[in-house]
């Protein structure tokens, strides 16, 4: 009897283990210091995300863009790639982490060094 529980143990951690691989971005996602809610979704096996609606007026004009095209998984619920500040205007190189299935690490840096991002929880 005792085997059969072992076995039992395994298939349970190895099941919930793909379970926590197998974990997407996909979806609506938003940033906590704006209220922005930014769409992600797969786009020819790469990640790609943009604007779906905004909580302050002043930055309804940004309602469509797309501030993430084209990141490549590069590891583990770990995704890069281009990311767009709208609020600059400038293009950095971004990181997409899925922390867990309600938290979504979005960093931009300048020569890999000097990085700067939050945490986006999803709706």
């Amino acid at each position: 009897m005792t085997r059969h529980r072992a076995i039992f143990a395994a298939l349970v951690i190895i099941a919930c283990t793909g379970a926590a691989s197998a974990a997407e971005p996909y979806g609506t996602w938003t940033r906590p210091s704006t209220g922005t809610q930014v769409n992600f979704w797969n786009c020819g096996g790469k990640l790609c995300g943009k604007i779906a609606a905004v909580k302050d007026p002043a930055r309804k004009n940004t309602v469509g863009t797309v501030i993430m095209k084209g990141a490549a998984k590069s590891g583990d619920n770990t995704w890069k790639g281009e990311l767009l500040d709208v609020e600059s205007g400038k293009t950095y190189a971004g990181v997409a982490t899925l922390e867990s299935a309600n938290a979504l690490s979005l960093k931009g840096c300048v020569a890999g060094v000097f990085c700067r991002g939050e945490t986006w929880t999803r709706n």
